[in-house]
């Protein structure tokens, strides 16, 4: 080579070794669902990598589904429970009208995209015929013991062309060898291996974290790692959920997504060993506000893309209840959670509960129709012209929309381009309206989509400005809606037949109350204050009655108020025969074995009618 070409290469060289190209070259490498800091990273170096951190196309297909329906089905459709304690008889499951193309075919038709049952709960009955333990539905009455809802709704799914996945939970409540955890985790693989090999494609298996004691009060030690190796080894293309490294619990079973919900978490995911260490020493859980900021960055090791799944019930509960008729969640409660879920980058799992005969229920039918029909309407016009050009912008900066004309709107719509990472960390929306620009919707994270809701205004432009942002921001997508307001339903039900004036608390441990007079006490009510979660709600219970405050008859010696740490809304107890009492008496344990703290206010009565 002679001294020019010499020349010419060291040139290129240089201006490729520049720091505008050198960071250039680091831009375009991407991480799939998982990346470690190096120890003496900086914050700036951190944020740099977190914007390249994106999903697996796994979690990518995921998150574009948008809408899962859950199917709580099972023993407790036919006992009114929440949580069953196993020792139900087989013989009570006998759904003599069950039809899983009604579910798929209602479910199609309304929009979802994936149906995921309750195969085993932690009751341990099991909706197929399991050969690991004869608590199943070959013991069952329903077809003679030939029966397999499992394999009912797999065949449906495939009909209809939804997507089909399964709850099994770690926790149950009739196995023997449950607290024996070798044995037990040879038994739970075995029936986990049964739904990932005899029923074709599974998209989805959900998993959460409850966990209880086995006979003799021995503790179970769950193998997640080898649960989630038989996961990758028999259904590779699924996404493991909650106990899981593909999608998270939102924290909080009431339909809402976090304002700031970062996809791109430095919540260690609980099936490692090491997310204690790491998640105890960032001070974080799942139920934690902030899993992804820069001050969360600073302290972090590792970052995960680890999104958000929102579940809630259409109903009260989870499982179907005739009282519960009358309590289906409004078309207007419907929109509130899908805004709050879908709306906040993350996927809505909305529970529709089947009922005894086998059917979803013709009130939950009708409004889940009602709900599809609304958003049709919503989301049909888009007012913003040119939405969909992509826009690749530094911090700062803003960009003008047009509006079609005399556009009123009172919603907008917002993506990032997630294939390239999630980067948006501030924003701000304003409206061109009477020849001012006015904000109507400010925010942190977009995410896959966000959606701002805000009086209805006419408007002739839209403008965005992205605030703050890693490396560079990728919109996909700005649009704008108008929602037609919906009727504002009350749907209050009383739980309380008696006025709480003349009540006297006599003890609180235990709870110990005079109602002031004799009456005949059909059931009572336990309802958290204001529905908040806390390490105090009741658990388990003892309830006793009195005509005079001495002599006690206890009418429950063990009961338990199932799942209202995750779900605290009012749950009734009937009692097996009504009482003439004055006096009633709540003992009761919280979740964590020690004395329940219950108000006055929390305690509701019902009377025979």
């Amino acid at each position: 080579m002679n001294m020019k070409g010499i020349f010419v290469v060291t040139l290129l060289v240089a201006i490729m070794l520049t720091p505008r190209s050198l960071m250039a070259r680091q831009d375009s490498i991407t991480y799939v669902k998982h990346l470690v800091f190096p120890q003496n990273a900086t914050l700036e170096e951190k944020v740099a990598m977190a914007a390249r951190l994106v999903p697996s196309p796994q979690q990518l297909d995921w998150q574009r589904m948008e809408l899962i329906a859950f199917i709580h089905f099972g023993m407790n459709t036919f006992t009114g429970r929440e949580w069953g304690d196993g020792k139900e008889n087989p013989k009570w499951f006998n759904p003599v009208g069950l039809d899983a193309e009604q579910w798929v075919r209602t479910l199609k038709e309304t929009g979802f995209k994936l149906v995921l049952i309750t195969a085993k709960h932690h009751d341990g009955f099991c909706l197929w015929p399991s050969e690991f333990t004869d608590h199943s539905v070959a013991a069952s009455d329903w077809k003679a013991g030939k029966g397999d809802v499992v394999r009912e709704l797999r065949e449906a799914c495939s009909k209809f062309g939804l997507k089909f996945g399964v709850y099994l939970s770690p926790w149950d409540r009739n196995a023997p060898c449950y607290g024996n955890s070798p044995e037990y985790n040879d038994f739970f693989v075995g029936q986990l291996t049964e739904l990932l090999t005899n029923y074709g494609e599974v998209h989805e298996v959900w998993f959460d974290g409850a966990i209880g004691e086995g006979p003799d009060g021995r503790k179970q030690e769950y193998d997640w790692e080898r649960y989630y190796k038989t996961i990758q080894r028999l259904q590779p293309n699924a996404v493991m959920a909650i106990m899981g490294d593909d999608v998270r619990w939102v924290g909080n079973e009431r339909g809402m997504g976090r304002e700031t919900e970062w996809s791109a978490t430095v919540l260690t995911p609980g099936i490692y060993q090491r997310s204690g260490q790491n998640n105890g020493n960032l001070g974080i859980t799942e139920l934690s506000k902030d899993l992804g900021s820069r001050a969360m960055l600073a302290k972090a090791t590792e970052l995960f893309w680890y999104p958000s799944e929102v579940d809630v019930s259409i109903r009260p509960g989870w499982f179907y209840r005739e009282e519960e008729d009358n309590r289906v969640k409004t078309v207007e409660q419907l929109m509130d959670i899908y805004c709050q879920s879908v709306g906040r980058n993350s996927v809505l799992l909305l529970n529709i509960p089947p009922n005894r005969e086998g059917r979803i229920h013709d009130i939950d039918v009708e409004r889940l129709r009602e709900f599809a029909a609304y958003r049709d309407k919503v989301f049909a016009h888009d007012r913003v012209v040119a939405g969909d050009i992509p826009w690749c912008t530094r911090g700062g900066i803003s960009r003008v929309y047009a509006l079609n004309p005399d556009s009123l709107i009172n919603l907008v719509l917002l993506q990032e381009d997630i294939e390239q990472g999630q980067r948006v960390e501030r924003f701000t929306v304003e409206l061109y309206a009477k020849g001012a620009w006015q904000q109507v919707g400010e925010g942190t994270t977009l995410g896959y989509k966000r959606i701002l809701r805000f009086p209805e205004t006419k408007a002739d432009s839209l403008r965005l400005t992205i605030r703050e942002v890693r490396l560079d921001g990728n919109i996909k997508q700005v649009s704008a809606y108008y929602a037609p307001p919906l009727g504002n339903v009350d749907l209050h039900v009383a739980w309380n037949d008696l006025k709480r004036t003349a009540w006297k608390m006599i003890s609180r441990e235990p709870l110990v109350i005079d109602l002031g007079e004799t009456v005949k006490l059909a059931a009572f009510t336990y309802a958290p204050l204001n529905g908040e979660t806390k390490p105090t709600l009741a658990f388990r219970y003892e309830f006793s009655v009195s005509r005079d405050g001495t002599n006690w008859e206890e009418v429950i010696a063990d009961g338990e108020f199932s799942n209202i740490v995750n779900n605290p809304l009012p749950q009734t107890v009937r009692l097996p025969v009504a009482k003439d009492v004055r006096y009633i008496r709540l003992r009761a344990m919280s979740l964590n074995g020690m004395p329940a703290q219950i108000g006055l206010e929390e305690i509701g009565v019902s009377l025979a009618k």
